[in-house]
């Protein structure tokens, strides 16, 4: 496999985040966002490069008080099950313990046995009263949601 280059996006990505997230959102696997939510916080999103071409994302989102999320992680699926994802959850993780100090990592997803793979537990979705409020009540499956809760903690 070539090598992943993950980077800070720039202005240019917006239009191939959005559109990578599009694609799962239609299938109702991640929440869409408009491409100026994407715009407005391009700064929390990587993207990753293989020979120079588009092939994944992750956006990190500060809650503050060392409350970090993991959203909006794709890849494109020609390039699933090639590790990418790990790669670049593993690159936020870094980042974050580069910073020093402790933090905590959450996720809502439903592929927990991916971030379980990441020493990520499964946890109870009321510890993230913050993402409740400002995601998931906008969040069409907000009565029945079937997403798994996963939480690592970085001291």
């Amino acid at each position: 496999m070539d090598i992943l280059n993950v980077r800070p996006a720039e202005p240019g990505d917006v239009g191939k985040i959005w559109e990578l997230l599009a694609t799962y959102a239609h299938e109702r696997l991640l929440l869409a966002r408009p491409q100026e939510d994407i715009q407005e916080k391009l700064k929390n999103f990587r993207v990753g490069e293989i020979g120079g071409e588009f092939v994944c994302c992750l956006a990190l989102r500060n809650f503050g008080g060392g409350l970090y999320e993991v959203r909006s992680l794709a890849v494109r699926r020609e390039y699933n099950n090639r590790g990418i994802g790990s790669k670049l959850v593993q690159g936020a993780i870094d980042h974050l313990k580069a910073q020093g100090g402790p933090c905590r990592v959450f996720a809502l997803t439903y592929r927990a046995h991916f971030f379980h793979r990441l020493g990520f537990q499964t946890v109870d979705k009321e510890l993230f009263p913050q993402k409740i409020w400002s995601d998931c009540s906008k969040c069409p499956k907000k009565e029945h949601c079937d997403e798994t809760a996963v939480l690592l903690e970085l001291n």
